[in-house]
């Protein structure tokens, strides 16, 4: 069967975010989910052709989104807002491409997310943590490297797993360097590494790496390997995090980003500039930084709550 009109303008988009924007394999990935639930839903609605899409199919697939149905869970608000996006995205690709005449879902608003805090370990919850791989082993040097790079450099896990082991074999080589790392549509962005995370990695280096790069007979470039010498996955890093979590008895789930947040609210609380902050976690707009300086007021009121005879 052939492509409709609707799926084949989906494709043309998604070759333009990979080719020409430079987006990365996940956001190309994430864009193709939505928009394939997308295109079904015209389809189910005899809609084949982008051109003949209004923003009140726009609206009706948003508010489809949002409306559980038999066995389909509805969409939480951030995850309809993201699907939203996607769609916006696709037809401002079409009408700029003169596809269509005008951008159906321009006029589309998204739904108000609700303002959650991100959830920050303590000094205590991140020690635990980190001191939960066994170093006597490869596995555990491993994963302390990426543990003590993750809260170290605030770094997303896309980017500590795209390190390769050159990029770590020069940083180690020069004390006041700093790690190139690269974000949100190939952005890249130096960042200092403090010494327990350099401690971390020229263990894993000398004592770990080598054993797992064995395993494989076409040796991989990748800083972090699996035990078949290929480069960490992002489940496996996940799971990595999810052990470690419950080996430091912490009663909560954490994520890569768990650390990635702790960083950013430590270095505030510390006295940090939310400049700096940002800098250092690659952010384009300082807008998405200052949220992290609400969590640190929280902290100080939870404090003077507790603390001050007279704040009750």
């Amino acid at each position: 069967m052939s492509a409709t009109p609707a799926e084949r303008a989906v494709r043309s988009f998604l070759d333009h975010l990979a080719v020409e924007r430079g987006a990365s394999g996940h956001t190309v990935a994430a864009y193709r989910r939505d928009l394939t639930r997308y295109v079904n839903f015209l389809a189910d609605r005899g809609i084949t052709d982008p051109g003949a899409v209004s923003s009140a199919e726009v609206s009706a697939f948003l508010a489809w989104l949002q409306t559980p149905d038999g066995d389909r869970v509805a969409l939480s608000v951030t995850s309809a807002t993201r699907a939203l996006a996607a769609v916006r995205s696709l037809h401002a690709f079409l009408a700029t491409e003169g596809v269509t005449a005008d951008s159906a879902a321009a006029a589309v608003r998204p739904p108000k997310t609700p303002r959650r805090l991100p959830k920050a370990l303590s000094l205590e919850q991140v020690q635990a943590v980190l001191d939960t791989p066994d170093v006597s082993t490869p596995a555990g040097l491993r994963d302390a490297a990426l543990l003590e790079l993750l809260y170290g450099t605030g770094a997303r896990i896309s980017e500590v797993l795209a390190i390769d082991v050159d990029e770590a074999s020069t940083l180690l080589a020069n004390p006041d360097g700093g790690l190139r790392l690269f974000g949100k549509g190939r952005k890249e962005r130096i960042v200092p590494v403090g010494s327990y995370a350099r401690a971390a990695m020229e263990a894993w280096l000398v004592r770990g790496r080598p054993q797992f790069a064995q395993a494989s007979s076409r040796p991989s470039p990748a800083l972090l390997l699996n035990s078949l010498g290929r480069r960490l996955s992002r489940q496996s890093a996940w799971q990595i995090l999810h052990g470690a979590g419950e080996a430091a008895h912490l009663g909560v789930e954490i994520s890569p980003h768990t650390l990635r947040h702790s960083f950013a609210t430590h270095l505030l609380d510390g006295g940090a500039d939310v400049r700096v902050v940002q800098e250092l976690l690659g952010h384009a707009s300082v807008t998405t930084t200052q949220i992290y300086t609400l969590v640190t007021a929280e902290h100080l009121r939870e404090v003077f709550l507790s603390a001050h005879p007279r704040a009750r």
